[in-house]
């Protein structure tokens, strides 16, 4: 990401800056998570890239949702954000991935009937595209719901 910077490469650099903050996200460091997704959002509605401000979004709804406490109303608007574009992009994984994150938040908040559609929704998906890590941790919800 540094060297893309450096050298001005900017195609694509939301994406990388959205990598670092999905590995900031990864190792605890939620302040740089948060960061890191904003900056890139914004590289990716500065550029138009539509795709990466979808990856964007759903990171900064994956942050929201692991807050502490979560912060619900993010995480839903950074999920449905993220999955109207990747739904008109036809991003298959991303859609999978928004669904499974608005299957959890909505399982959190006692919703079962939206969590249910949404966590189906997600396992379905990744069964199509054998996606088998998804797919355990989208069962594993599933199972959770009951």
């Amino acid at each position: 990401m540094a060297r893309g910077d450096s050298l001005r490469l900017l195609s694509s650099q939301a994406l990388r800056v959205a990598w670092l903050g999905e590995a900031y996200l990864l190792a605890g460091e939620a302040h740089e998570a948060r960061e890191a997704a904003a900056r890139s959002l914004a590289m990716a509605r500065d550029y138009r890239e539509r795709g990466n401000e979808a990856d964007a979004l759903r990171l900064s709804g994956e942050i929201a949702w692991r807050a502490d406490p979560p912060d619900l109303t993010a995480a839903g608007a950074g999920y449905r954000g993220a999955l109207s574009i990747a739904n008109a992009l036809e991003i298959r994984p991303l859609v999978a991935h928004c669904h499974l994150g608005l299957g959890k938040l909505y399982r959190r908040t006692d919703q079962r009937e939206q969590a249910g559609e949404h966590l189906a929704t997600a396992a379905t998906m990744y069964l199509e595209m054998g996606m088998t890590y998804w797919l355990e941790k989208a069962e594993v919800q599933v199972q959770e719901l009951g």
